[in-house]
């Protein structure tokens, strides 16, 4: 049986203008990430590899090509039926946790799950399960101030999962810890996305992770090519 695609870009363009230049970021990108791979994008600094997942996520606009998430074309989308297939079916995780500093680490997790269905007692206990799986089951109830850097990270790893997406989307998602954290969170990824399931296309520098994927794909000049 042939893998289920869970997301795929096809012929993806994104310019931007810089005076009377086009500046060709992405310049005609194809990319397809089956269920339970994991796929690692690298590239210099400016290459566009940050723009390539907001373009994946529906989190900006493209200049051409389709993207599609679990066979959906997104490009067309209008934007409450987008924000429900990205609830449902993708997670992200950044450098920088972007936890809410006044809530929880059971409450920042259980977000996703309320915004998708507002069952609070369900969305706590699959919270505090997904919470357990990152190794903060005893600190459910810390805020964002309380834990250090690895954990808050962990949290965003969490609040990423909870709902079970098909595919995480993740940007340098140890840029901001020290290498001993960074290996931890890297051996946690992968041994969630085996676990779990889940297709995982993560914009690194960091090699280390970058091997742990399945594959490694290079951007550069505007387009992927496998490394």
């Amino acid at each position: 049986m042939k893998d289920e695609i869970v997301l795929q870009a096809r012929g993806l363009k994104k310019f931007y203008g810089q005076g009377d230049k086009t500046i060709r970021v992405l310049d005609g990108v194809d990319l397809e990430v089956v269920r339970g791979e994991r796929v690692a994008i690298v590239g210099l600094s400016g290459s566009g590899k940050s723009t390539l997942l907001h373009l994946l996520a529906g989190l900006d606009s493209t200049d051409a090509g389709q993207v599609f998430i679990g066979g959906k074309d997104i490009v067309n989308l209008d934007e409450k039926s987008l924000c429900r297939l990205r609830n449902k079916t993708l997670g992200f995780v950044y450098q920088f946790h972007y936890l809410m500093v006044e809530f929880s680490a059971i409450e920042n997790v259980a977000m996703p799950l309320m915004i998708g269905d507002g069952n609070w007692k369900s969305a706590n206990e699959t919270a505090s399960e997904m919470l357990e799986k990152v190794g903060l089951g005893g600190r459910l109830n810390h805020k964002p101030g309380q834990l250090s850097g690895g954990e808050r990270q962990r949290v965003a790893i969490a609040r990423a999962l909870v709902s079970h997406p098909q595919c995480v989307l993740a940007d340098e998602p140890t840029g901001n810890l020290d290498e001993k954290t960074a290996e931890d969170v890297n051996q946690l990824l992968v041994e969630l996305s085996h676990d779990l399931h889940m297709s995982f296309v993560v914009v690194t520098h960091n090699h280390d992770l970058a091997s742990r994927m399945d594959r490694t794909m290079v951007l550069q000049n505007g387009l992927i090519e496998v490394k």
